[in-house]
């Protein structure tokens, strides 16, 4: 395949090099342990860069990112993620999007688990709320739906569509047992949502836990 691409190459390694220092960070802090994970940026309207299949996250390199169309198509001879579809998925609902974060980390994984008939995790009163876009007071809720997790991306990539139509598109959801995916109109707005639901998840947890040991 060639690698004639539909945009400035140079544009596509400057996206790169920041999944790849955005990988470093959330490697470093335990949310994308080996090669789990995968991360992206929008290149243009047409085209995004997004992590390879099976790379450890904390050691990328440019070879370990690629482009692809918003179909999930491969526009340079690489393999793109298994879950690119739910990448592209979101790009092509919204154009206001500009990066996607999908983390595996304890709390995202585990958290569902322990909460099989949940199909939505409320997160209300809590002050780092305001840390999502559009968001300015504390006195709100936040919705994050919850899929079941499957292999079959084009399936899971429908639902996520239709829950969307459906609720709006939020700010992020997560799939049982497997992590969370977020995303934001940049990079730099998509890791505050990371960190904000990782910290947000991790006090759920605490809560659950509390409650389950006065049962």
């Amino acid at each position: 395949m060639s690698e004639q691409l539909p945009y400035d190459h140079d544009l596509f390694e400057r996206c790169a090099e920041r999944i790849i220092a955005a990988s470093r960070d959330i490697y470093s802090r335990g949310w994308s342990p080996a090669t789990s994970s995968n991360y992206s940026v929008r290149i243009n309207a047409q085209s995004c860069a997004i992590t390879v299949s099976g790379k450890h996250k904390g050691k990328l390199g440019l070879r370990d990112v690629m482009a692809v169309d918003l179909q999930g198509k491969a526009l340079m001879d690489r393999k793109p993620s298994a879950e690119t579809l739910l990448h592209t998925q979101l790009y092509a609902r919204d154009p206001d999007i500009g990066a996607v974060l999908h983390t595996h980390s304890v709390r995202a994984t585990v958290l569902t688990m322990e909460q099989p008939g949940i199909d939505t995790l409320v997160l209300r009163d809590y002050e780092l709320l305001k840390a999502f876009s559009g968001i300015t007071t504390h006195n709100t809720e936040v919705h994050i739906p919850v899929f079941n997790n499957t292999q079959d991306m084009v399936e899971l990539s429908r639902q996520v569509e239709k829950r969307m139509q459906c609720d709006g598109a939020g700010v992020a959801y997560l799939i049982r047992g497997h992590g969370l995916y977020t995303w934001g109109e940049d990079l730099d707005a998509c890791m505050r949502h990371l960190e904000a639901l990782e910290f947000l998840l991790d006090c759920e947890w605490q809560r659950y836990a509390i409650h389950a040991n006065k049962r």
